[in-house]
This record gives C-alpha cells, structure tokens and sequence, in this order.
C-alpha cells in the first residue's frame, strides 16, 4: 500500500504443457529469489497438484506464497493439501470466489482477487489473515476501491492510469524539472545541475536522502549537494536525478506509483542494450529512454513535446514517440505485460536471455524502492 514493491507475482505457462518440469527449471536455480530478495514470489496456479514435494525443496515457505484458484476448494484431496502446505509454513491464497455450496475455511482467509472487470464487493477483508492481493488492478480508482475493503498488495497497471490531478499546476516547477532533464540528457556541467538543484527543496532533499542512505554506507552524513555528487559520482548521479523525479510524495502523502515502474523500465532497457552489444553510453541513452517513457504521464503533457524540448538523440527520440528503431523494439518489449515468443524472436533475444534480463531489472529496481 505503500507504492513500492511487495513481491514478483509468477505465473508460469510452458508451451508443452509440462508445468511441473517448467517450474523446476524456474526454481532449481536460486536466482529468481536472490534477484527479487527479501522479497517473497507469489507463484499462481490453477491447483496445488502440480506442488511435488522436490518442487518444494526449492521453494523455502519463508520466500514462496501461492495464489491458488478457489475452485481447488471444492475438492476434497486438493483442499486438504492446500491445508497441509499452509500447515507446514507456506501462505496460501485463494484465488477467486469460492465456487457455490463451498463454504470459507477458518483456516484459510487470505485471498487473491482479479479486478480487471469488476469492483471489489463491499465486505471488509479481515487484516490478520492477510496480506489480500487484488490483481488486475488497470486504474488508480479500482486500487482505492480496493484499499477500501482490505486489499494490502496491488498488481496491474494503475501506476499508468492515474486519476487527473486536482493540485493546481505548478507551472514554475514543471520548467525547472524540464530544465533539469534537458542539462541530464546533455550531460551538462556539474555546476549547472548543482544551481538548478537548490531551487527544488524537494528534489534536494531526496537527493541528499538517497547520498545518506545505508545503500553507500557512509560514515559522515552527506550535508551538500557538492558532497552528494561526488559520493554518487557523475554517472550514478545524472541516473539517480532521472529516477528522483519520480520520487517525489502525492497529495495523499503516498510516494509516486510511477517510481517502480521507471527503475524496472530504466534497469531492463539497460540490460537489453547490453545484451545487444551497446557501448556504455549507449546504455546510458538506453536508460534513460525506459525512465523517460513515462514522462507524459508524471508531468501530464504530450510526449511529442517533452521529447522537444530535451532535443534527445533520435535513437531515444524514436523510441519515445513511435515505438521505433533498435531502442524502440527494446522498450515496447519492456512495456509488455509478458513477452510472447514472437515478440522476442522479431527481437532477436532468446528465452533465457530475456529472463536474465528481468531478473536483472527487478533486482535493481527493489533496491531502488528500498533506498527512496
């Protein structure tokens, strides 16, 4: 409820039907809970069948949670498994309404619900036996709707529907934030960042935030901007100012949904164009593509417009306005709620590199939660 990120929803579909072998070759590694750790894997299945006891000698109940479909309560064997693993430590969800004639389990209270097409029923979801996750949750209304009843975990993609703004536009700061993107994206003099810096109490303050925190461990707190850039070094810095931007607190006090979404874009259009062979500064370019994709929405203007006025390479400037050119096919693939065979064949990028990819983006992008 916080705005950044709880766990990695998983749900895993192989193209021979094989789950059990699929899920193995998920988990047999510890990368995916080493990527997204402290984390838990909120891993969704149909039925708990499929839950062989090898499988879960590599699922630790402390870092795995299942979301199972409610029609598995209807069934005696299934319901009595689902019983046991909750029993020796796993959270089990259940997923959907409960088919009728079922009754709840005392037992089992926690739920998933899918709200892609309906709003959530009135009842109010007991706290203690959470955390209830809502699931296609596509708008920044259907997310309060659910908060309102006892929804806690929220996936979908609400970050990119907000509800308009009712705060009066701040016309003066939306120019010094442009301003500020354009000396990033020309790699301007330290000076000049520095001077455009004190005119923004907010974003200072999440810069000198970020310079104190345990993610550079320094002994003697950071107390100037001057500090600040040279603790996080030029590179680090112009990265960390494009992820700032979004960082900044909502009128309800929460922080900025888009924030996660910029890091985890940012951090996977790094990794493709590293994957593809880039220089480092086109990884650079690369990432600051994935973070200014979402510029239209946290200033609320044309993209045409924002691309303008930064005057990017054409590379991003392509790929920001028509999805275009080699960062274009990069960053629609990032945008995609899961990448489709075809998808990565046109792209060029194998299976198991694109996993990689977003094993690297996630891990990243929860570290950067942690430390704003």
């Amino acid at each position: 409820m916080q705005n950044a990120w709880a766990a990695l929803c998983l749900r895993v579909q192989p193209a021979d039907g094989d789950l059990t072998a699929a899920l193995h070759s998920v988990f047999r590694l510890p990368d995916v809970l080493t990527a997204i750790a402290p984390l838990p894997a909120v891993l969704m299945l149909d039925s708990p069948d499929v839950l062989t006891e090898s499988l879960l000698e590599s699922m630790p109940a402390a870092r795995v949670m299942f979301a199972i479909q409610a029609s598995a309560m209807a069934n005696d064997a299934q319901r009595n498994r689902l019983l046991a693993l909750q029993a020796s430590g796993y959270r089990i969800l259940i997923d959907g309404p409960l088919p009728e004639g079922v009754k709840q389990h005392p037992e089992m209270r926690a739920v998933a619900r899918d709200f892609s097409n309906e709003a959530p029923l009135r009842e109010v979801l007991p706290l203690m036996f959470g955390p209830h996750l809502a699931h296609g949750v596509n708008s920044a209304a259907r997310r309060a709707q659910c908060a309102r009843v006892g929804y806690e975990w929220f996936s979908g993609d609400f970050p990119l529907h907000p509800e308009p703004s009712s705060e009066p536009n701040d016309g003066s700061s939306r120019k010094r934030l442009m301003t500020l993107l354009g000396l990033l994206a020309r790699d301007a003099e330290t000076r000049d960042i520095e001077t455009l810096l004190k005119q923004d109490p907010a974003l200072s303050y999440h810069l000198l935030k970020l310079a104190n925190s345990a993610a550079f461990a320094h002994s003697v707190p950071i107390t100037s901007f001057g500090q600040a850039i040279s603790v996080l070094g030029r590179r680090q810095l112009q990265r960390w100012l494009q992820l700032l931007l979004y960082a900044r607190q909502q009128p309800d006090g929460l922080a900025n949904p888009l924030l996660p979404v910029a890091a985890l874009r940012a951090a996977q259009m790094e990794a493709l164009c590293k994957l593809d062979g880039g220089e480092r500064d086109d990884q650079d370019l690369a990432f600051m593509t994935g973070v200014f994709s979402l510029l239209d929405l946290l200033f609320a203007m044309p993209m045409e417009e924002i691309v303008g006025t930064l005057n990017l390479p054409s590379l991003a400037g392509d790929a920001l306005l028509t999805r275009s050119g080699r960062f274009g096919d990069m960053l629609s693939l990032t945008e995609a709620r899961s990448a489709t065979p075809a998808m990565l064949e046109q792209a060029r990028i194998a299976p198991q590199a694109w996993w990689t990819t977003q094993l690297a983006a996630y891990h990243w992008a929860i570290q950067v939660s942690r430390n704003l």
